[in-house]
């Protein structure tokens, strides 16, 4: 302050550059730094070293080729307002791929065998391939879309034109389709995520401390974490390191659990997902093919998605086979349709019929998988732990595991199924652990 003056001297604030607005084509890279989409090419030195090992037949360390995948992502852009958008790279390969290996399979019976075969196996590979690094992918809600999107294209284009189809039967498919998405979007809404800021106790800092320190002892080395949901896993897996969170009193009530990620008290059956990085309110499992998991919110609506999906592909694959394999049964057409290779046109039909079936079978494989466990109570996350902790009761060879912890009998548990979401229940603060 100046000497006989009460006021403070203000200093001048430095005013900082205004970032310039970005054109549709330009775009903030990863480094922070204005890049342009026409120079995707220029700077990238792993790419250029990559290169230079593939031709001189030399092996890339994983760490060189995690570099050079996340170059790609950052800059595959589309033009944007505002800026360029980034495109996901997990969506590109159902895309090209797919019409790809259906064109591929209908040119020959034996080329159709093959590819059919390598197609849920190449699935399956990169889904194990994700869950292990416990990655968010689009590469299966992408798979999915893009095969309605195209099953029904193939049928508009090849199937509709031969006259076996009426009207009627098109608008019923074409409902079940509109259907399928309402439900699947119905489905991607929150699955009941615990919120931090909305939790209704205030515990002070010596008891986070305290539920801290029990969290990470609880879950240090405890592979029952793992919240990634495997609907076709259901061997007992032998490891004595597992935990569970036990009934608090009798089985009919089980105690909350601190979540020292989440920072909030959870209540009883909700779960950590490791992939979403948060707290789901009843989770099942963590569903690939929405890409979000499945929990108290969103349960109703995956059950709906799934039963709407088996009814109009069965509809749509025995609208096909009656139409490319005429005065047969849809099972004899499905094995033996003489002729159905003379015709390209026929051949593709039959070829998405087989794709269709393949998809349709593994779906209800988890529809039955789901109703099962409704009936008896239990999610998927909760049989899972119970397969590796050998607590539960296996009938059928394991295909049916009642932990009898929440079995109040079939038409109890589909009543509270049928009312999930609707009612919140609350729990006594001594429950905390």
């Amino acid at each position: 302050t100046q000497k006989g003056s009460m006021k403070p001297v203000k200093k001048k604030k430095t005013e900082e550059p205004e970032l310039e607005p970005l054109c549709c084509c330009e775009y903030i890279d990863r480094n922070g730094e204005k890049n342009h989409v026409a120079a995707c090419l220029c700077d990238c030195q792993d790419l250029d070293e990559g290169c230079d090992r593939w031709i001189t037949c030399k092996s890339l360390q994983p760490e060189t080729c995690e570099r050079i995948m996340d170059t790609i992502s950052d800059r595959l852009r589309i033009p944007w307002l505002r800026g360029a958008k980034k495109v996901n790279i997990s969506i590109i390969p159902p895309l090209v791929l797919l019409p790809v290996f259906l064109h591929v399979a209908s040119w020959h019976f034996l080329l159709g065998v093959v590819v059919l075969t390598s197609l849920p196996v190449l699935a399956l590979w990169y889904y194990y391939l994700t869950h292990r690094r416990k990655e968010q992918t689009l590469f299966f809600l992408s798979l999915g879309l893009f095969s309605l999107g195209y099953m029904y294209y193939v049928f508009l284009q090849e199937v509709v034109p031969k006259g076996r189809v009426g009207p009627v039967q098109l608008a019923v498919l074409t409902c079940g389709l509109f259907l399928i998405l309402l439900a699947l979007y119905r489905a991607k809404k929150n699955p009941g995520y615990l919120n931090p800021a909305s939790s209704d106790r205030a515990l002070s800092s010596s008891q986070l401390e305290l539920l801290n320190r029990k969290g990470q002892e609880k879950t240090k080395g405890f592979p029952g974490t793992d919240t990634s949901g495997s609907l076709n896993n259901r061997t007992a897996k032998d490891d004595p390191r597992g935990s569970s969170r036990m009934p608090a009193g009798s089985p009919t009530k089980a105690k909350e659990d601190w979540c020292a990620k989440c920072q909030l008290v959870r209540p009883a059956r909700a779960w950590h997902c490791r992939i979403c990085g948060i707290c789901v309110r009843r989770m099942d499992h963590h569903c690939v093919w929405i890409n979000s998991c499945v929990g108290e919110s969103n349960h109703q609506a995956f059950i709906l998605a799934l039963l709407i999906f088996l009814l109009t592909s069965v509809y749509g694959i025995t609208l096909t086979l009656d139409t490319i394999c005429r005065d047969r049964s849809v099972f004899t057409a499905l094995f033996y349709c003489p002729g159905v290779y003379a015709n390209y046109s026929s051949a593709l039909s039959f070829t998405c019929v087989w794709y269709s079936v393949i998809i349709t079978a593994g779906m209800a494989y988890i529809f039955l998988i789901q109703l099962i466990n409704i009936s008896y109570n239990v999610t998927e996350r909760e049989v899972q732990q119970a397969l590796r902790q050998k607590t539960g009761r296996r009938l059928l060879c394991g295909l049916i595991v009642d932990t009898g912890q929440y079995n109040r009998g079939f038409l109890r548990n589909w009543h509270q199924f049928s009312t999930l979401g609707t009612r919140a229940f609350h729990h006594p603060a001594e429950d905390i652990v």
